[in-house]
């Protein structure tokens, strides 16, 4: 009697088993924008700095949201008039490549 095509009990159950969910440790980040710990007043990303403004957009050219880069609330707003600004000058594309 072939095996695959009767399976036990045991193989059946191990087929369907749950596997256990691990416990994801999450990791605070931290915001680029900060100098030296604290955010600076008035909160201003500058849109002629393509350096850091291309950190703030994944490869679609999409502004990355505040969970994948760490900003707060304020930096984000910052950074998304910031590379709106950079691509009206045409400092930075529309769609990434």
């Amino acid at each position: 009697m072939d095996t695959t095509l009767y399976p036990s009990k045991f193989q059946k159950d191990k087929k369907f088993a749950r596997k256990r969910t691990r416990v994801k440790v999450k990791i605070k980040k931290k915001d680029p924008l900060l100098v030296d710990g604290k955010r600076p007043r008035p909160m201003y990303v500058d849109y002629k700095d393509i350096e850091l403004l291309t950190k703030l957009v994944n490869r679609h050219g999409r502004i990355v949201s505040r969970r994948k880069s760490g900003c707060s609330a304020t930096s984000q707003h910052a950074v998304a008039e910031a590379v709106k600004r950079a691509r009206f000058m045409a400092l930075m594309p529309y769609v990434g490549e």
